[in-house]
């Protein structure tokens, strides 16, 4: 076979993009900021939107099973905020101490010659100051986060009526149904429109891209658009997962294609001693 003709096959390779979440799959559970995230959501509800706070539990449980975030939830039952404001205060005040550097991770995304996008619900703020405690900044092209499909949240003037909020509490109690629910403006995963546009902004091929993610309705719905899917932080696979890994760290013994890939090309870039230059973006 020629030269040409094997480069050419080395350059239609499986996979040629890897989205991974960033919070409780990059990094573990254990670090417990997923759970100071909800606490600083709880507060933010109770004393910047004056929800009363024995409403709290139930009410944010139904936001986040219907809307994918409780925030993307908050905005579909009427309540109006700043999203900067928002982010600042769930955000802002996070433990990020509690996320230790990953240098094994690192040696491991540094490794794979392939295009990595980070893709995450949180505002850009978050995601960078999460990927500089890990000390994986430099190892992803881009972030695609709430920014890239949320513009500004516009405030109502201090003449125009408060909004009439949608009692979801006791739409369920009165068994409504999920069809009869009022839709959010925000943008974000689970949500199938949402995890298309993100796509279609970053020029992702979903059928040419593996998702990791660590959420399961999650998973599932990159499914839905054709994504390769591994479920991070249990070795149990759901109905939706291609792959379940119990950490992050296991990419290759659950994706050894990735490797054989990279070590194919390698094979055919310095057969015969030909030089070929190449543009990497990682």
């Amino acid at each position: 076979m020629e030269f040409d003709e094997r480069c050419l096959m080395v350059q239609e390779p499986k996979f040629d993009c890897l989205l991974f979440d960033l919070d409780d799959t990059l990094y573990p559970m254990s670090s417990g900021i997923s759970s100071h995230v909800k606490t600083n959501i709880e507060r933010y509800m109770v004393e910047k939107l004056g929800i009363e706070e024995s409403k709290i539990e139930n009410l944010g449980n139904l936001l986040y099973k219907n809307y994918g975030t409780t925030m993307a939830g908050l905005r579909a039952i009427g309540y109006n905020f700043d999203y900067d404001e928002y982010h600042s205060f769930v955000h802002g005040r996070l433990p990020y101490d509690n996320i230790k550097p990953d240098p094994v991770l690192k040696h491991i995304l540094k490794n794979m010659r392939i295009r990595k996008l980070i893709f995450t619900n949180g505002d850009m703020i978050h995601a960078v100051r999460a990927l500089q405690r890990l000390g994986l900044e430099d190892c992803f092209e881009g972030i695609i986060c709430f920014e890239t499909l949320n513009p500004p949240c516009l405030l109502p003037s201090c003449d125009q009526a408060a909004p009439e909020i949608f009692d979801i509490a006791g739409h369920f109690a009165r068994s409504g149904g999920v069809d009869e629910l009022p839709r959010t403006p925000v943008l974000c995963k689970p949500n199938v429109d949402a995890m298309e546009a993100a796509l279609r902004i970053a020029n992702v091929n979903p059928y040419k891209a593996i998702f990791f993610e660590d959420s399961v309705r999650n998973i599932q719905a990159g499914k839905v658009i054709g994504l390769h899917t591994v479920l991070v932080g249990t070795s149990h696979r759901v109905k939706g997962a291609d792959h379940a890994l119990e950490s992050i760290h296991n990419i290759r013994e659950a994706l050894p294609e990735l490797w054989e890939e990279a070590e194919k090309t390698e094979d055919v870039l310095y057969t015969d001693r030909v030089t070929i230059e190449t543009s990497v973006t990682a």
